[in-house]
């Protein structure tokens, strides 16, 4: 990750975009040119074509409150925001407590959940036809038939990312915390993706790219509203 001990500087910021895509373009190509999406899911789902994460712990847990940690922490966020405009002490938050809040509306929300997942129209694996389903596989970047709420990205593993949003905040002043908030986001958003891929509710490029664009999402949004300033 970008040093932020220091001035931040045109470069910082502009390292700190390119670099998350250029590992995620990376990351993609690999999947594409090896047929990882295909190849992992025949791997975990049974001969019958039915998926090992469906309904058996821990997996179904993890689905279902996956949301959980992320409105938590947008509820302490709107409970900062709100004590700001009555208490001194925590009016120098506000901005912190408002990019949380925007954060979780604009990328797991609005980009995820709105404009991808309801556009792309992505098969998702147990809807392909090399597993039982009566869609066609497609990449990423190719329109799918099956209208909204498609494969492309996770919204599930997306919204347990977004628990990395601290780390946009406390980077500056509490390196420790900030990077607990952004290890814990990462491994939680993992594991969120992994239950998914073995509910054959997603492919791995679905999961990659939930975590890709919320990482950039707060990385823009954390520079136009100069949060480390």
């Amino acid at each position: 990750m970008v040093n932020y001990g220091g001035k931040v500087t045109l470069k910082k910021r502009v390292v700190e975009i390119t670099l998350p895509l250029v590992i995620l373009a990376a990351l993609t190509l690999i999947v594409w040119r090896t047929g990882l999406d295909l190849r992992l899911a025949a791997m975990v789902v049974e001969p019958d074509n039915t998926w090992p994460g469906i309904d058996r712990m821990p997996w179904n847990l993890l689905y279902r409150w996956a949301p959980l940690p992320a409105f938590v922490l947008a509820g302490a966020a709107l409970a900062v925001l709100a004590a700001g405009f009555r208490s001194v002490r925590w009016r120098r938050r506000r901005r912190d407590a408002l990019f949380i809040l925007l954060l979780l509306a604009l990328g797991p929300g609005l980009l995820v959940n709105v404009i991808l997942k309801d556009h792309v129209g992505r098969a998702r694996p147990r809807e392909v036809v090399q597993f039982g389903g009566s869609h066609r596989f497609t990449e990423i970047w190719q329109p799918g038939t099956t209208g909204r709420n498609s494969s492309f990205p996770s919204g599930h593993a997306s919204v347990a990312f977004f628990l990395i949003a601290p780390w946009f905040v406390f980077r500056r002043r509490n390196r420790t915390l900030a990077r607990a908030f952004l290890a814990g986001g990462i491994l939680f958003g993992c594991a969120v993706g992994w239950a998914r891929i073995l509910q054959g509710g997603h492919f791995l490029s679905d999961v990659l790219w939930a975590g890709g664009l919320v990482y950039l999402t707060g990385a823009l949004l954390a520079m136009l509203m100069r949060l480390d300033e």
